[in-house]
């Protein structure tokens, strides 16, 4: 991810890469989330992780999209490290329609 930093195709904060089938599921609402590079932390990850559902962090990227500014992404990195130091949200326990395979 860093290599991808670097070749600026990816930023330290923005929405987290999503699989193609996922992206075939979104709503026009939901694709606004490609407004902005992906990033290696977001703000989906810092208000709950894998406890959110694909729909509940895409809200947050939406937010983060609609207030972005440098404090915004200050705010977030200083945020990730309580995140991944405090260990929370590392299991993956939500599905939705996001998240089920196609059959």
């Amino acid at each position: 991810q860093l290599f991808n930093i670097l070749n600026g195709t990816m930023s330290f904060v923005g929405p987290r890469p999503t699989l193609p089938y996922q992206v075939e599921r979104y709503s026009d609402e939901q694709k606004r989330r490609f407004e902005m590079r992906p990033g290696v932390t977001g703000w989906a990850q810092v208000n709950g992780r894998n406890n959110l559902t694909w729909t509940e962090k895409i809200r947050f990227d939406i937010q983060y999209i609609d207030n972005f500014n440098l404090w915004f992404d200050i705010k977030i990195l200083f945020m990730t490290v309580g995140t991944v130091l405090g260990g929370k949200g590392i299991a993956f326990n939500k599905y939705d329609d996001l998240t089920a395979r196609k059959k």
